[in-house]
């Protein structure tokens, strides 16, 4: 009779088993053979070169036609910024409050108040008046093309199958990567900063327009049916206005991705606006200007994401504020208009702010920082190098690099080496006798990392645990692109810098999971703890990402520290939010029945809570390393190494193939990563990794 047939779990224990074996036994033969770390640059292939050559051939057929977009587009934009540096600005700050009171009311209107009066107070008024333009002119286009793309989603199957993977690809290639073959296309100045909006802020719109349309519902629809509308007025007069409230809730991400990416456009210059002000005194180590200058970009960014949340909550039927009746509106804003030209015209001061009304207190803040320097530098660079010696360096270089007489007071000697590998044997032992085999083999895969490194990883173990992982977590298809990004990264000659990305990345988002996710939980048990944390959150996740780099500057100088912060601040939002909905969510009976069954507080946490709201805060997790990695190449700025430094050199030479490569590197990483996660929440957690 033949013996019993492997079970699944016992198959995985074999395949987990033989694996680790054959990585030890790499691991070992790498020290002798360095092709297995470093991959042969002959052995890579030149797509780099070949991206270039063919963005070249297309510069030179097609520039005329790209010039000629680019003049046309030239002409709105130079309109509006004209007439917006032409309008006092008592008129243009007047008719923002009155649209923000119409959207939602005076505490939409006060924070609107807040905002201008600052920007005008601190002398920026005309550069934020020049990236407003570009704003004004891109939200409208971007809207158009969005929901034109949303709805041929929604007609063809076919259609949005490669308009998905077309939106996965826009939302996760790194910003600077856009603007090289854009810049190459369209020449220099404002447009590639409009062109690059537009790429930028459209994937938005598109979502939002195909669950709004998708989610209108079955009745609604068979009523326009029943009363005899034609398909062009069904989906018109009773698709597009059901759909509304999404539509909005759409304009608004698209507004909040257009400031953003006008924001990095600077980087390239060609026009004076509040980007490339503050780009300009980062790189002058002006900490106070830049400080003033990146909360003009915050202010405007809270102004336009509360005026245009505040009409998308309007057309929900909780919403409290309606406002005037549109033809009143419009005979309000006319009047305004009057009344403030009128007024401006008699008085100067209401027409362009006097300079000596201007309060610029970058001087102050220059003496503030100097002061912590001076005061506090020692514990500054005492808490950078600690986080750099005994935290990034081990996870970047592995121990037995990283150790040394100089941070740790040691060497690595074989001994201990020795050491630490029976110590991580030992306890790979006990996490099987008390926790099954998943997390033994989890035991030893990390404590590989930890001594090895990161980069100092063979590339065929690399590859193979990842597959392998991806393969049990989430399936064969997503293993199948999971090593097909790995195999791209290794062959286009940037496997290094991809893992120098990929360290730094999972260092922020582990701080980012244990620290937002220690808030998240308090939040949620707290309200107190949840009203302090809520606009906090609303504050970062409105920030651009370029301003968060500034004070991590100004304390740490430039490095990888301070570009973990920067990272931490942005990417810790979503896992804080997700953490606290999630464990709010837990159905009330369950919570009920563990009680009633007589759980600790402890235990009713970890046993019931935890479990029930794993979904949802695996969902912040994934937004999270999506949140880290877009950070990443924005950190760039303060000379970190990886595929954003790869990407920032290439924008500064214009090379489109380097730029590119590694910017597809980057979006491969994020899109693996997310394809992995997915996949984890839609599978069992028994079935993937039970014992």
């Amino acid at each position: 009779m033949p013996g019993p047939s492997l079970t699944y779990h016992d198959r995985s224990r074999i395949i987990w088993l033989v694996l680790l074996l054959l990585a030890a036994a790499l691991m070992v033969v790498a020290e002798s053979r360095s092709w297995l770390i470093e991959y042969p640059a002959g052995w890579q292939l030149p797509i780099a070169t070949i991206v270039d050559t063919s963005m070249h051939w297309i510069v030179n057929r097609l520039k005329w036609l790209f010039r000629i977009v680019s003049g046309l587009l030239d002409l709105p934009l130079n309109g509006i910024q004209h007439l917006l540096s032409w309008l006092p600005w008592l008129t243009t700050s007047c008719v923002f409050v009155l649209i923000a009171w119409q959207g939602g009311g005076r505490r939409t209107a006060t924070i609107v108040i807040c905002g201008l009066t600052y920007i005008v107070g601190v002398g920026y008024w005309q550069e934020c008046i020049n990236t407003l333009s570009l704003v004004i002119v891109c939200i409208p286009l971007a809207v158009a093309i969005g929901f034109g793309i949303g709805v041929l989603g929604l007609k063809s199957k076919a259609a949005n199958a490669v308009i998905q993977t077309i939106l996965d690809l826009m939302q996760t290639v790194p910003a600077f990567a856009y603007l090289i073959p854009i810049l190459l296309l369209f020449g220099f100045g404002p447009v590639v900063g409009l062109i690059a909006s537009l790429m930028f802020s459209i994937p938005p719109m598109v979502r939002n327009t195909l669950l709004g349309l998708s989610r209108v519902p079955r009745e609604v629809l068979e009523s326009g049916i029943m009363s005899g509308c034609t398909p062009r007025q069904r989906f018109w007069w009773i698709e597009v206005p059901t759909a509304l409230p999404q539509l909005l809730i759409g304009l608004n991400q698209t507004t909040m991705a257009a400031l953003a990416m006008v924001i990095i456009a600077a980087i390239i210059g060609g026009f004076d606006d509040i980007g490339w002000e503050v780009l300009t005194s980062m790189r002058k180590a002006d900490f106070g200007q830049s400080m003033l200058a990146g909360l003009v970009i915050v202010a405007l960014a809270i102004i336009l994401d509360r005026m245009t949340a505040a009409f998308a909550t309007q057309r929900l039927p909780t919403a409290s504020h309606s406002g005037l009746r549109p033809k009143r509106f419009g005979a309000a804003l006319i009047a305004v208009c009057a009344a403030t030209l009128a007024a401006a015209a008699a008085l100067h001061p209401l027409w362009t702010w006097p300079d000596s009304w201007v309060y610029y207190p970058a001087h102050e803040l220059n003496s503030v920082v100097d002061w912590i320097i001076v005061n506090l530098g020692a514990t500054l660079e005492t808490i950078r190098d600690f986080f750099l010696f005994y935290i990034l360096l081990p996870v970047k270089l592995g121990l037995r690099r990283a150790i040394a007489p100089f941070t740790w007071g040691f060497s690595m000697t074989p001994a201990i080496a020795i050491g630490y590998w029976i110590a991580v044997f030992l306890m790979a032992l006990l996490a099987w006798f008390t926790n099954g085999w998943r997390l033994a083999a989890t035991t030893l895969v990390f404590g590989g990392i930890l001594y090895y490194g990161v980069t100092g990883l063979a590339w065929p173990v690399t590859i193979a645990v990842l597959t392998v992982f991806a393969w049990q977590v989430a399936g064969p298809r997503v293993a199948a692109f999971v090593f097909g990004s790995l195999a791209y990264l290794l062959l286009t000659g940037i496997w290094k810098p991809a893992m120098l990305s990929i360290y730094l990345c999972s260092v922020s988002v582990t701080v980012c999971i244990v620290l937002g996710g220690l808030i998240g939980t308090l939040a949620a048990h707290s309200s107190f703890v949840s009203a302090i944390v809520r606009p906090i959150n609303d504050t970062l996740q409105t920030m651009p990402q370029f301003v968060l780099l500034i004070p991590a500057l100004m304390l740490f100088q430039v490095g990888e520290f301070p570009a973990l912060i920067a990272i931490v601040a942005y990417a810790i939002v979503p896992m804080i939010r997700y953490t606290e909905q999630g464990l709010r969510n837990v159905p009330a009976l369950a919570v009920e029945a563990g009680i009633v069954t007589g759980c600790t507080p402890f235990q009713l946490f970890w046993q019931i809570k935890l479990k029930l709201a794993l979904p949802q805060i695996l969902l912040g997790v994934n937004q999270t390393i999506l949140f880290g990695l877009a950070m990443l190449v924005i950190a760039a700025l303060v000379g970190t190494t990886g595929l954003g430094q790869e990407i920032y050199l290439a924008l500064g030479k214009a090379d489109a193939g380097r730029g590119i490569v590694g910017g597809i590197g980057m979006a491969l990483i994020a899109m693996s990563a997310d394809r992995i996660i997915q996949g984890y929440i839609r599978r069992s957690h028994n079935v993937v990794w039970s014992s």
